[in-house]
């Protein structure tokens, strides 16, 4: 009796949520049917965070508090987005860094729209085969874990541009709230501590045992609540704050970089540091059922990716069909399997090679994909290949959103790539470099570690940015800023955007709800469908394996999303994802 009193409760609670937010009474007939059946929507109830005149959705709260300190003392959104940043490599080093890199998406409140690229560049002395052995094959692990791993970190540049075209506070008070979180200590997470142990053995291993970041000295484990202090890093910061770009690529701290390259057999050099340059790049947009999408440029292909996706789903009645149905998750997932194949085939950093943006994204092309889709039975990956285009020839990141009382938007990606990076450590300086080498095609159709498989668009060349998915998206209703949407998860970050984009508009929840929301994944190769527990009914899950669509609950999770949804009457809704230690702050 009373666990039939609790379903009912239940009940009520999440419809009165679904109700809160529906423009319509009848939009939400579908949702209520979703609710009454067999599937449980949500990993969690987590309520969305609300304010007026500003909001920060980070990966840690302390980060995000560091973001509105500098709002608060007059900062925009990008001195906010930038001090959150660096608080982000001092509060969480599984992502946050200084020796990464990404992308961002700027919206300012007179409509301009802006990117940049900071991914970091393959080294000089690189080259295509420098992960194979003397008969070709893959030496595993050396483009994952170690000194030869590492890219050259493009953050710091990358921080230091977006503050030159828009920053509006001093350089100096924005990078305060980092540097003192750096000195005074952080008290570690339940989640930050498990992983400082987690990875302790392979610490010692990377920078040998007289190691003293991120390891106690008697070696024993972290607590949660345990205060971590950096003093080194803050000494790193302090430079950055000091000297902007040339306190990180040259000075002290690039001769730090260089000695630990040299130590551990790595290729970074002074003359790779000097060169490094973030690129502006032109943003992509799109149109999804009136709202305007906007997305970011290769080397990412997050925005051609997301955009694609939603030009194949949107002939579609997703509403109607309703969330995670057979129908709308058989077309999200065939979407998705043309993209990612798409991804594979035509796609590397616009510097060095040509891809076909306007072509990828054109009508008339994404309706030749579809021509092969068959409603009754699953495609096979392995009769999918990239498109033809005539005439052409050939998680660990972290994300945080922004928006001031102003309207002026930041959405931003950054990253080492696998947690903790290549685990190498800058002696004397105190951060961890990035392992981004492996989102290269190390070698053509071997796939990396997030099981993407790369071919000649993608290859290692000195100087050259290596492929991302990362996916910083701003969207706009009516020529008003509208939502702020970004996660990390590698191969999954296009889709877990795309899919929670979809549960705002078409399912419509609300932001927290959207973030809440189970989620799926299919990337093409491997042929199959990944998924949280609970994001199928039954009946579904049996319904689309009848149809040849290899289904696999997921062990773990997918996506740290971290949103802002903005509202008519101007409140600001933070959504940050309950399945980590992310955090939304607001004021």
């Amino acid at each position: 009796m009373k666990k039939g009193i609790y379903f009912i409760s239940t009940l009520i609670l999440l419809w009165a949520g679904a109700c809160k937010n529906a423009p319509k009474k009848e939009e939400n007939k579908d949702l209520f049917t979703l609710f009454v059946e067999d599937n449980k929507p949500f990993y969690s109830d987590k309520k969305g965070v609300f304010a007026k005149n500003g909001m920060v959705a980070s990966a840690h709260e302390e980060a995000s508090k560091a973001g509105i300190e500098i709002l608060q003392a007059g900062g925009n959104a990008i001195d906010a987005a930038i001090a959150t940043h660096y608080a982000l490599a001092v509060v969480f080093p599984f992502a946050g860094n200084l020796g990464g890199g990404g992308f961002a998406v700027i919206r300012k409140n007179n409509g301009e729209f802006h990117s940049i690229d900071f991914r970091e560049k393959a080294p000089l002395a690189a080259h295509r085969d420098m992960y194979l052995d003397k008969d070709g094959n893959v030496i595993e692990g050396l483009s994952l874990k170690g000194h030869l791993a590492s890219g050259v970190p493009g953050s710091v540049d990358g921080t230091v541009e977006l503050h030159k075209k828009f920053g509006k506070l001093s350089w100096e008070k924005i990078l305060e709230p980092a540097i003192r979180l750096a000195e005074k200590g952080v008290i570690l997470t339940e989640r930050e501590a498990k992983g400082l142990n987690n990875y302790r053995k392979t610490f010692l291993e990377v920078n040998g045992d007289d190691l003293q970041y991120f390891v106690k000295p008697d070696r024993s484990d972290w607590k949660t609540g345990e205060l971590l202090v950096q003093k080194d890093l803050a000494e790193c910061l302090k430079r950055i704050r000091d000297h902007k770009r040339e306190g990180f690529y040259s000075g002290k701290t690039a001769d730090l970089l260089v000695e630990e390259m040299k130590r551990g057999g790595g290729i970074i050099s002074h003359e790779d540091l000097r060169q490094y340059k973030s690129a502006w790049r032109k943003p992509l947009e799109g149109q999804y059922r009136g709202y305007k999408v906007v997305s970011m440029a290769p080397s990412s292909s997050g925005g051609i990716a997301l955009i694609q996706m939603l030009k194949l789903v949107e002939p579609y009645p997703l509403q109607e069909w309703g969330w995670n149905s057979e129908k709308t998750a058989q077309v999200m997932i065939e979407a998705e399997r043309r993209v990612y194949a798409d991804r594979s085939k035509w796609l590397g950093d616009t510097d060095f090679i040509k891809v076909p943006i306007d072509e990828l994204l054109s009508s008339d092309y994404l309706k030749e994909r579809w021509k092969d889709f068959n409603p009754e039975k699953a495609s096979k990956s392995s009769e999918i290949e990239g498109g033809t285009i005539p005439g052409y020839e050939s998680q660990e990141t972290t994300h945080f959103s922004v928006v001031d009382k102003d309207g002026n938007a930041v959405s931003l990606t950054t990253t080492i790539n696998g947690a903790y990076g290549s685990k190498v450590i800058v002696k004397g300086a105190g951060f961890l470099m990035n392992n981004e080498m492996d989102d290269f095609a190390i070698k053509a159709g071997v796939p990396n570690m997030f099981g993407l498989t790369g071919n000649k668009a993608n290859e290692i060349a000195p100087g050259k940015r290596m492929l991302s998915c990362m996916s910083p998206t701003i969207i706009e209703k009516d020529g008003k800023l509208f939502m702020v949407v970004g996660t990390p998860g590698g191969s999954t970050i296009m889709t877990s955007i795309f899919q929670t984009i979809l549960n705002v508009i078409d399912h419509k929840m609300s932001m927290q709800q959207s973030v809440n929301a189970l989620k799926f994944h299919h990337q093409w190769l491997p042929d199959r469908t990944v998924y949280e527990k609970g994001a199928f009914s039954e009946k579904t899950l049996e319904a689309l394996r009848k149809k040849g669509y290899v289904m696999d609950q997921q062990s773990g999770t997918l996506g740290r999303m971290d949103c802002i949804l903005v509202y008519p009457d101007g409140r600001l809704e933070g959504a940050s994802d309950p399945r980590a230690d992310n955090t939304s702050v607001g004021y």
